[in-house]
């Protein structure tokens, strides 16, 4: 596999108070790479820095080898909580970011309502849905809208355990059959181990990138658990 997203030498600062440094990661067509790493570590940074939405100090970011610097609209994205219009029916936000794009494919939306299971509810409003069913909504728009990349950004972290839990199953039930390339932030080991290809633990102040673990192969996890545990609480 080629890689989708160059992340190289990134850092950043805020005035006097440095964030990233020297920052490189590689993530490759169909890869699901999760950054982990305690609160303040700089991951939110580059998340918008990767969107486009803030400038690097230094450093680039290409997506299939062209650079993204200060470019949106190169990505899709999943911010924390759902974000939906409570005035649009699941179909119509989910068809928002293909307005926002200036190209409505219908077909395509109605193919990806049916194929997630929404088809029956398309109609509905979001303050008919439970929690977990708006955050799916959420998922759905961003994989409908244009972008070989997705940005999920601690996408289950508002929900229960019971629905985070089904959620994560549905997500990647969803995602082998879309085949979409997909950086997430997370605070959750377990979620980090069971949704990921390839794990990247940021640490320091600035933060660099300690430690990438390879988890696409591994039959046991437990070693992996403790030392992400191990690596967090440093």
């Amino acid at each position: 596999m080629t890689n989708l997203l160059e992340i190289h030498q990134i850092s950043h600062n805020f005035g006097t108070h440095d964030v990233l440094k020297e920052l490189s990661l590689n993530v490759r067509e169909g890869e699901f790479v999760t950054l982990i790493g305690p609160s303040g570590s700089g991951k939110s940074t580059l998340f918008n820095i990767t969107g486009g939405l803030l400038k690097p100090s230094s450093g680039e970011v290409l997506l299939n080898g062209q650079s993204i610097i200060g470019q949106t609209g190169h990505v899709s994205y999943m911010p924390q909580t759902p974000s939906l219009m409570p005035w649009r029916t699941v179909l119509e936000n989910v068809e928002l970011g293909q307005e926002v794009q200036g190209h409505v494919n219908r077909e395509r939306t109605m193919q990806l309502l049916k194929r997630c299971g929404f088809d029956d509810i398309k109609e509905a409003m979001p303050s008919t849905l439970s929690g977990g069913m708006r955050q799916r909504v959420s998922f759905i728009r961003a994989l409908n809208s244009a972008g070989d990349l997705m940005l999920l950004d601690e996408p289950f972290s508002a929900l229960d355990e019971v629905t985070r839990i089904d959620m994560q199953q549905w997500l990647k039930e969803i995602l082998a059959l879309e085949k979409r390339t997909v950086l997430m932030i997370t605070h959750s080991i377990e979620e980090a181990i069971k949704l990921s290809d390839k794990i990247a633990v940021l640490e320091g102040k600035p933060a660099t990138i300690k430690q990438i673990y390879d988890t696409s192969h591994m039959t046991s996890h437990e070693a992996l658990r403790q030392e992400l545990l191990e690596l967090l609480r440093t």
